[in-house]
């Protein structure tokens, strides 16, 4: 439960939560346009405007049917059909989209002119906006002027983007979530909890003379305790929620000429890796990513293991172990022509290098191995996070089975709505450090330490959480974030 303070304590927290409030920055009260659909030619294309003079500039190169209607005079969120000109000349029919502050996306004023899509269309237009005073938008900064304006938090800011770049159906879900506030509302709760807590320590310090004490330790310790058990929830999420948003990673690893790439190459579906008989052909890790089934994989194809005296080779060995770390699927191939005592050995030396990842073994080359070689190796005795499956790379044989079982090992399904899921690597820098930060205060409250480290530990941990949301941002971070938006977002 929050902790719970008497009147004359609450009336500190104002005041002691504005060292932690977002900085005020100057506004740019320029104009800004960009084209906001994406580049090249197409049916229509979506020109934006968003400032104070922004319905004044389209005004400039506007004309209506109705030559008295003036695009100042409109009422907002509505739509006007005219044409945009170059002094007298033509140039395209358009709809005009307008939305007035502080009730649009980026709390100023905005237009939005559908055009047709033709590249000199487009051109002209965004050509005659700035010669009417508006200027280029910077990548990002239709959102970033929604940031600025308290339009949305930091994290929302970035799932804008993180929305646009989903390439599948869970990281559409997450970033759906985020934008809508669900994170942002966990790390909130957090930081407001974080800011009763250091009122008391706080208070305590400014009666430090007198040797009182405003907060109970072991409810301190109990509340610190719970905010560290939460912080630690969403760390251990990102390797999920960098997975979901960048791909599974997959390694496909064996011996050589087991059909490692001839795999690949059919997960695929295109001849990304060399095929040959030739023993160590794949001398390094070829990687790819592809969307399977609403899901994203990404498969490393690495070296041969086997035993060598080439030094590149042996490099592309050692790599093919390393990959066995970052995996969470490890696809192990072997050969089910050949030997089943060599297969089995091989499976007992993987399964010691590696420990939470999903070991699929897959026993290639079904279609010329013997039914008696089959039935061996089903007899094989698997752990609980093994699988056996055969196939025929060659010729895609039980190819949907393998990859069923890949989609049932991820199971994004079971991600609920109210499940929080980081997938940004910010966050995760942040609330590992806000971790490492309420652990030290948890440390000093059972020590016994004094309040003044107690109250730089907490203010800390505030300041990692206001990072994450934006109530504390540098100019820095700000332009690090947006420049990797696209121009007209």
């Amino acid at each position: 439960m929050p902790v719970s303070l008497p009147a004359k304590q609450r009336s500190i927290l104002p005041i002691f939560a504005q060292k932690f409030a977002k900085t005020n920055r100057m506004l740019d009260q320029s104009t800004i346009c960009a084209i906001s659909t994406p580049p090249g030619s197409g049916g229509i294309a979506i020109i934006r405007l968003s400032g104070k003079e922004a319905i004044g500039i389209v005004e400039c190169i506007y004309e209506s049917p109705i030559k008295s209607k003036k695009l100042t005079d409109q009422q907002a969120n509505t739509l006007h059909f005219g044409s945009i000109k170059s002094g007298e000349e033509p140039i395209d029919d358009v709809i005009i989209s307008l939305f007035k502050s502080p009730h649009s996306f980026t709390g100023e004023d905005i237009v939005e002119i559908s055009c047709h899509g033709s590249v000199y269309i487009q051109q002209k237009i965004l050509q005659l906006l700035v010669s009417s005073g508006a200027r280029l938008a910077r990548p990002g900064e239709f959102t970033q002027r929604a940031f600025l304006n308290g339009k949305m938090d930091l994290s929302q800011a970035e799932a804008v983007a993180d929305l646009i770049a989903s390439g599948n159906a869970a990281a559409h879900k997450l970033a759906i979530s985020q934008m809508r506030g669900g994170f942002s509302r966990e790390i909130n709760q957090l930081r407001e909890e974080l800011l009763r807590f250091a009122a008391l320590i706080e208070l305590e310090l400014d009666f430090s003379e007198e040797d009182v004490e405003f907060a109970n330790r072991s409810s301190l310790i109990e509340l610190s305790t719970r905010i560290g058990n939460l912080l630690r929830k969403l760390t251990e999420s990102f390797r999920l929620g960098n997975a979901i948003k960048n791909g599974i990673p997959v390694a496909i690893i064996g011996e050589t000429n087991v059909g490692k790439s001839t795999l690949l190459n059919a997960l695929l579906n295109e001849d990304k890796a060399i095929v040959s008989d030739i023993h160590g052909t794949t001398r390094d890790v070829i990687e790819d990513v592809v969307n399977i089934d609403g899901t994203l994989f990404r498969f490393s194809d690495t070296a041969g293991i086997r035993e060598t005296h080439d030094f590149i080779e042996s490099i592309g060995i050692e790599r093919s172990y390393s990959q066995l770390e970052k995996a969470d699927i490890v696809l192990l191939v072997t050969d089910l022509s050949g030997s089943i005592e060599a297969i089995i050995e091989r499976v007992v030396k993987i399964r010691e290098k590696i420990s939470e990842q999903k070991l699929i073994i897959i026993a290639n080359k079904v279609d010329i191995a013997s039914a008696t070689a089959q039935a061996q190796l089903s007899g094989f005795p698997l752990l609980s996070n093994e699988e056996l499956v055969f196939i025929a790379a060659k010729s895609k044989e039980n190819l949907d089975k393998l990859i069923q079982i890949m989609n049932q090992t991820v199971n994004f399904e079971s991600i609920g709505p109210k499940d929080i899921v980081v997938t940004n690597i910010r966050h995760f820098e942040a609330l590992t450090l806000a971790y490492q930060s309420i652990q030290r205060v948890i440390e000093g409250l059972k020590t016994g330490i004094s309040g003044d480290f107690l109250a730089q530990d907490i203010r800390e941990c505030l300041h990692y959480l206001g990072e994450i949301t934006g109530e504390i941002s540098t100019d820095e971070i700000l332009g690090h974030i947006f420049k990797h938006f696209c121009i007209g977002k």
